[in-house]
């Protein structure tokens, strides 16, 4: 499934942002906001201090691109989302998408979890905004599935609700999932992970699967 990634360029100044966000991501999750230094960031991206402060001027400017850069990650192909679009395929991709990111960027959903968790006081009034912005508009949708017979009679904002608490849940409580299973997620236990979320959700909205989402039989 496809996801957003740092934009590619290849010009030093893209190529040194990118290090940059992908040693803070790292330090931020490890420390919180309160807890991360500057200079432990530059030293991750391998880059001078002098660097870092060049390219997002203060600690606060670089955790502001970050949420920023990671809100557009997980909102994903569901921004283009229309009445037209069936809703299976649509939330099956969702829910595939935001799994993805749990394995692959685990650390960006710490970072928002854990400043939604201490109240959201980073998150700037035009983030806010946007954010909710994009939720009216995903409701909209859904609630247009309803009208139109797609889709069951569901709660949007509970049915976005729980898409994000099962899917983050594998990136935020991974030490969790590590400890209780006995060993880490691999690739292909998020597959398995992934196909008996998207039939969970989709059944509970009297969707059929798609077909590359069923559940492989148990294996022996």
């Amino acid at each position: 499934m496809k996801q957003k990634e740092y934009q590619k360029d290849d010009t030093i100044g893209a190529v040194n942002r990118h290090k940059i966000l992908a040693a803070a991501e790292v330090e931020f999750a490890l420390h919180g906001f309160a807890g991360t230094r500057v200079q432990h960031i530059a030293d991750r991206a391998q880059l001078p201090k002098t660097n870092v402060l060049y390219y997002f001027r203060s600690k606060e400017g670089l955790y502001l691109a970050l949420l920023e850069d990671i809100l557009s990650l997980w909102n994903g192909e569901f921004d283009e989302a229309t009445a037209e679009d069936e809703p299976a395929q649509v939330l099956a991709n969702y829910i595939a998408d935001k799994m993805e990111i749990s394995r692959t960027r685990p650390d960006a959903s710490k970072i928002f979890a854990l400043e939604i968790i201490n109240g959201a006081p980073n998150l700037s009034g035009f983030f806010k905004d946007q954010h909710a912005t994009w939720m009216k508009a995903r409701v909209e949708v859904i609630e247009q599935w309803i009208a139109l017979g797609k889709l069951s009679a569901v709660d949007p904002y509970y049915l976005l609700f729980n898409i994000w608490a099962t899917c983050q849940h594998y990136a935020d409580f991974s030490v969790q999932i590590t400890e209780l299973r006995g060993k880490p997620m691999e690739s292909q236990d998020f597959i398995d992970a992934t196909k008996n979320l998207v039939e969970l959700i989709l059944k509970g909205c009297g969707l059929k699967i798609p077909d590359e989402f069923h559940t492989n039989k148990v294996k022996s």
